[in-house]
């Protein structure tokens, strides 16, 4: 197998982990006005992804790295053409790391509501750009001779691209609400159980009219596999959920998210960025590569490291497996007035 091709395949999976991982993670946030009553139960939500969203996102960073590596063509195209769209899910990804940082360091309940607004948005914004800014590379944007991007915002705005934010959207909602189940309990763990069976509704229909849409325009028999898989994973996800199995449940949505984002890959091999001009040129595993001898020493990087990244974070997880319920959140002590001084 060309070395190409051996890191087309682990970009996709470091992209697979990152929308496993974060997108439970970017659920939990979205959820935290609709599920949590009060600010116990809110505190209650953010601790069940605090000690893990950052180290989430470093598969976010290793993904954006690779393919800067990798790809330099590519990753030049793409940053150059999806510039505003990915600006806006950095500030938003920047905003929530500052929301988690941020939220308790005063006693003040307008000031906790600000900062869980930001977390709010800081999830949703990510969540919703993260599948158009896909929809986009899978359907082909305006990409000339030279490899360069040369459309505009608006070409961005398409039926396919939205289809795609609208189903990762509410694929991380159902996500992030099954999540919450598994790592809470009482009242929060019931709603978050009911509610992940609505939502998760929704987001197997727009992931069936997505993937089928994909199919069709460039899918191959690898994606259509693929698929299927994720489809039959979601709904056993969703029986599991509805049957109180929190943990096979979020294994179910764990697996639709992986198989469907390894079959966006398929579809899209060998091209990295298909270009939708007649006289335009694709961007593919070849013409975008580094070379032979950069891709070697990447290679030996991360057979050295990878390993080691993911027993770590697995021993993460493992620290960190135990439920949680507002009987374990500390109750805010009353400020003290300080004492006036008398002669």
């Amino acid at each position: 197998m060309e070395l190409t091709t051996v890191w087309f395949i682990l970009i996709a999976v470091l992209w697979i982990g990152y929308f496993t991982l974060e997108g439970f993670d970017f659920g939990v946030g979205m959820l935290l006005p609709v599920l949590a009553k009060d600010d116990t139960e809110r505190r209650v939500m953010i601790n069940t992804i605090g000690p893990v969203w950052d180290g989430n996102e470093v598969w976010l960073l290793v993904a954006g790295g690779a393919t800067f590596a990798a790809f330099p063509e590519w990753y030049a195209t793409l940053f150059s053409g999806f510039y505003l769209p990915l600006l806006l899910i950095l500030v938003a990804l920047i905003v929530r790391g500052l929301a988690f940082e941020y939220r308790a360091k005063r006693p003040d309940d307008r000031w906790r509501a600000r900062w869980d607004l930001a977390l709010i948005v800081g999830s949703l914004v990510p969540a919703v750009l993260w599948g158009v800014a896909f929809g986009n590379i899978l359907r082909g944007v305006p990409i000339d001779a030279d490899h360069e991007y040369v459309g505009g915002l608006l070409d961005l705005v398409n039926g396919y691209a939205l289809l795609g934010g609208v189903t990762t959207l509410l694929l991380f909602l159902t996500h992030g609400a099954i999540f919450v189940a598994l790592k809470t309990d009482g009242e929060i763990r019931h709603r978050a159980r009911r509610l992940a069976g609505s939502v998760g509704i929704g987001s197997a229909v727009a992931a069936v009219a997505f993937l089928a849409w994909t199919q069709v325009d460039t899918g191959t028999t690898g994606s259509a596999v693929a698929f299927v898989a994720a489809a039959l994973a979601l709904v056993a996800g969703l029986v599991c959920a509805r049957a109180g199995r929190e943990g096979w449940a979020f294994a179910g949505t764990f697996v639709a998210i992986a198989a469907a984002v390894a079959g966006l890959f398929l579809a899209l091999f060998p091209d990295v960025m298909p270009t939708t001009l007649a006289d335009g040129a694709s961007l593919t595993t070849a013409n975008a590569a580094a070379t032979t001898y950069t891709l070697k020493i990447m290679t030996a990087v991360a057979v050295i490291f990878t390993p080691v990244v993911l027993l770590y974070q697995g021993w993460t997880y493992w620290v960190f497996r135990r439920r949680i319920s507002v009987q374990h959140i500390p109750q805010p002590q009353p400020q003290t007035q300080p004492e006036t001084a008398t002669r």
